[in-house]
């Protein structure tokens, strides 16, 4: 006999088979018929030359504007609604392909825009000597392996927490936004870096994405962003307190240069020893009370303040240098530990021992203990098996 359902049981059945057999699915497509009801609800078709299938998905998972005529690329479930009709409920929406992508940026650039998002006014400097500082980057990405090359190379000493995501694909912003929120609910760095190397306009569309952009001009400590080339101008880079070129100058926005720094002081050394012999020489002209009285307002005027500043800018220096060793110190305990694990010695503590000599019926062998040495004679060899049983 065949199944008899109710209308409203028929479609929760075909439901439950489309949730089984589809439980997300992609599809690239051009927007037709697109339209927002009651401010909360969003629908239109994607379509190709042939086919077209309604889509339906709330406001607020919306996160970069989309039209009519755009290419598209959806996540969703197919479903059968109450009235019978099949229909995409979208999760998640991007455009897709040059044309799309650039009309989709300038529609939510203008938006963020007029709403005060981007203004210089609420820009934060990054603090010039950082000690710790958050990272927010894929690990394995050739951008953040040259940044955390050149921040060693420039300036020893400063601590990195690295935070790994995505950094393109649709997945990809709420990665990054969830990091952002990791790092100011920790409230223990200085700045956040947010790093991407180069790619295609569709690699680097994750960084248009609304909520992530609007989370990065929330952060309370402040973003510095290096994505992409110097060409590449994304949401998240306006949105950000700084915006570096590529992940290198962020690296390099981010730390002093060591040569640089001593530079300085040496120069300062010599301008306030340059200073004190004009003044010795101008002072020996005049009479001793006019010497006593130079030499105090060198001391009060040029000496002292400069002194400090010499004090102040080696003291950093020195301060990084024992970091470094340190560093060094611990790591090298590490590897003393290590070769101390694999000492013959310990292994044979632990109750092991060394045979040595021929392997065969009727051999002497040597067993070495931890204590002992003991000679003896091969009678039988028997094949051990696999599974610790002799057969």
């Amino acid at each position: 006999m065949e199944n008899s359902f109710t209308p409203t049981e028929f479609i929760a059945v075909v439901n439950q088979t489309l949730e089984y057999a589809y439980a997300g699915v992609t599809i690239v497509g051009e927007v037709a018929s697109f339209k927002v009801n009651q401010g909360k609800w969003v629908f239109f078709d994607i379509k190709d030359e042939e086919s077209s299938i309604s889509c339906f998905m709330t406001l607020w998972a919306m996160r970069q504007p989309i039209e009519d005529g755009m290419k598209v690329v959806v996540k969703g479930v197919p479903k059968l609604t109450k009235w019978g009709k099949f229909s995409l409920t979208v999760s998640q929406v991007a455009p897709v392909g040059e044309g799309s992508l650039k009309k989709a940026y300038e529609m939510l650039k203008k938006k963020l825009s007029l709403e005060g998002l981007f203004d210089e006014s609420k820009k934060r400097e990054i603090p010039k000597y950082l000690d710790k500082i958050g990272v927010i980057s894929s690990t394995q990405a050739a951008g953040y392996a040259d940044f955390i090359k050149i921040i060693n190379a420039r300036w020893g000493g400063m601590k990195v927490v690295v935070a790994h995501t995505q950094v393109q694909g649709m997945d990809a912003p709420d990665q990054i936004i969830r990091a952002l929120n990791y790092f100011n609910e920790r409230g223990d760095v200085q700045a956040i870096a947010i790093l991407r190397g180069g790619g295609s306009k569709d690699d680097l569309s994750c960084f248009n994405d609304e909520q992530l952009t609007r989370a990065v001009a929330a952060s309370k400590i402040p973003v510095i962003t290096g994505i992409g080339h110097e060409v590449d101008e994304s949401l998240v880079d306006l949105a950000a307190d700084v915006r570096a070129s590529t992940p290198s100058n962020a690296a390099e926005m981010l730390t002093p240069d060591r040569k640089e720094e001593t530079r300085k002081v040496q120069q300062k050394m010599s301008r306030v020893s340059e200073e004190l012999m004009n003044g010795v020489r101008q002072a020996t002209n005049d009479n001793r009370e006019k010497i006593e009285k130079v030499s105090r307002g060198l001391l009060t005027r040029y000496i002292e303040p400069k002194l400090n500043d010499v004090r102040k800018t080696m003291s950093d220096i020195l301060l990084n240098i024992k970091r470094e060793f340190e560093l060094k110190e611990n790591d090298l305990k590490q590897k003393v530990k290590l070769l101390s694990a694999l000492n013959p010695e310990v292994v044979l503590k632990q109750g092991y021992a060394i045979l040595s000599g021929k392997i065969s019926p009727g051999s002497v062998v040597k067993i070495t203990t931890f204590d002992s040495e003991i000679t003896t004679l091969i009678q039988e060899i028997t094949k051990r098996r696999k599974d610790g049983k002799e057969g």
